[in-house]
């Protein structure tokens, strides 16, 4: 189903609390055809019309909060652009806590008729400036707020926080491959998992129109035969263990599936270009997901073909992939971290946001 659906009825169910000393908080579920939204509308607590920006989250379900690794992601964010005079609506993704549906079941173009409906709500608010409602997405996040604001030109702007803006295949090989060289494995398991990645990665992305049976009959072969060189490979090694395990069975299911079908074929050139409103896009330079340099110059390359010129890329050091200063920057790491954003990573957003909804 398309975006732009007309007619669709928004139901709005909305009980005030106060939150914060001139913050107002609203819990609020709304419905657009067959999914009932939770979410948090929080904003300056005044007679102000103000400007709105909706958080998307990254891959994964996740609450309103952006709960990771315990780190709530969304709500210290959003504490602080209410503090800058900016609401903010911050929604559980599907299946999580009061929002319906199937998380499992859904692509990123699907996330991004969420959103949409979230756009639907914000504009029957009466305390939102209408003309400023903004989209801010991490990860994953970057690439459903990409696809909204191709198609929707009254978005006021865009903040990309490690958003994905390359091919869905090449992120995977990217961030893969980081994965694997962080890793305290062997060099020659690291060779392995390479080759293999590689090979089921391209056999996907070749074979992605076949039914779920026919893609797996193929990744099924394409791995049987890589296993034959490998078993000789490690035969050449003489080594007494073989922990190496490729989990061709999880993979299998995850890739036939729709959501993985649509991410790994992924390309933001049909997008970003077609985005007019200012971007704003951050990314750590330690994260091992969303390789920093790559994102940020393919937005800002990728925007000025279409002749986007108010773009605005900013590398933070030493953060990763969730913006906590790190020293390994690794995921096994993340449970160590201060679960805190470097103060620049807030001010950069606030200070960017106010000038541009001035």
């Amino acid at each position: 189903m398309k975006s732009g659906v007309v007619g669709v009825l928004l139901a709005l169910v909305v009980n005030y609390t106060i939150q914060a000393k001139g913050v107002k908080s609203d819990s609020v579920t709304y419905t657009r055809g067959k999914i009932t939204y939770g979410a948090t509308f929080s904003l300056p607590d005044n007679s102000k019309k103000v400007p709105a920006v909706i958080f998307i989250s990254g891959t994964g379900p996740q609450d309103r909060d952006g709960s990771m690794a315990g780190f709530k992601f969304f709500a210290e964010l959003a504490s602080y652009l209410n503090g800058r005079g900016i609401a903010v609506l911050r929604i559980d993704d599907r299946g999580v806590g009061k929002t319906t549906g199937i998380y499992q079941q859904a692509t990123t173009e699907d996330f991004a008729q969420d959103i949409e409906a979230g756009i639907d709500f914000l504009k029957k608010q009466s305390q939102v400036d209408t003309k400023k409602i903004g989209l801010l997405g991490h990860s994953e996040g970057g690439a459903v707020s990409f696809i909204v604001g191709s198609r929707h030109k009254d978005i006021a702007f865009l903040v990309s926080m490690a958003g994905l803006a390359t091919k869905g295949i090449d992120a995977l090989r990217k961030q893969n491959a980081a994965l694997v060289a962080s890793a305290k494995i062997p060099d020659h398991d690291k060779k392995r998992y390479n080759e293999i990645n590689e090979l089921m990665f391209q056999t996907v992305y070749d074979n992605v129109e076949k039914d779920s049976l026919g893609l797996a009959k193929v990744m099924q072969e394409t791995y049987d035969t890589w296993k034959k060189k490998d078993d000789e490979y490690v035969k050449s090694l003489d080594t007494k263990f073989d922990h190496f395990r490729f989990p061709i069975y999880s993979y299998t299911m995850q890739a036939t599936g729709a959501w993985y079908r649509y991410h790994i074929t992924f390309d933001p050139a049909k997008f970003i270009p077609k985005i007019k409103a200012p971007i704003l896009a951050l990314n750590g330079d330690k994260d091992l997901f969303v390789a920093c340099q790559d994102n940020l110059s393919n937005i800002e390359k990728l925007a000025k073909e279409g002749g986007n010129k108010d773009v605005t890329t900013v590398v933070v050091p030493d953060v990763n992939h969730l913006f906590l200063t790190c020293q390994e920057c690794t995921p096994a790491e993340y449970s160590k971290l201060k679960k805190a954003f470097p103060p620049q990573v807030l001010t950069t957003i606030g200070d960017w946001i106010v000038n541009h909804t001035k």
